[in-house]
């Protein structure tokens, strides 16, 4: 691997940065889409997406703040991933912005309420989630300490 990273010659974006882009774009607007339905549609599209009724409790019970840090994660990851695409330093900050609304949901999840006991087996999502979320602070970090982002 070059200074500048695989394929990536002086002065030219390597391959991966826009395969990376293209692939959490569409990862991070599924968030944006769940997020919004879940907004708009409340109930019964929590009903379509298979949750019980004592998940839709729990959700319609969940404090305010982890509206705003769901909408953080899934907006600022959604922005990370135009950013990157668009080759902008900025992408690292939208990323670390989604991480933090993320832990913050992760925090209410398993540290303040008994989310990881009512939503069961859904819960391995959420650390694929932070996998794929670390994964894109990393991404981005690198890219911009490679110059590949402006």
């Amino acid at each position: 691997m070059t200074e500048r990273g695989i394929g990536a010659a002086a002065g030219r974006t390597p391959w991966h940065l826009w395969v990376v882009g293209g692939l959490s774009l569409l990862w991070n607007l599924f968030g944006v889409y769940d997020f919004s339905m879940t907004m708009t549609q409340g109930e019964p599209y929590l009903r379509g997406m298979g949750m019980t009724d004592a998940q839709i409790t729990y959700f319609n019970a969940m404090p305010a703040w982890t509206y705003v840090a769901w909408a953080l994660g899934v907006f600022g990851g959604a922005a990370g991933s135009v950013l990157l695409l668009l080759r902008r330093r900025w992408a690292l900050h939208a990323f670390i912005a989604s991480l933090a609304g993320l832990l913050a949901s992760l925090f209410y999840t398993f540290g303040l309420s008994n989310g990881a006991e009512v939503m069961g087996g859904q819960t391995p999502i959420q650390f694929v989630i932070l996998a794929v979320c670390l994964f894109l602070v990393w991404y981005a970090w690198t890219a911009a300490k490679r110059g590949w982002l402006r």
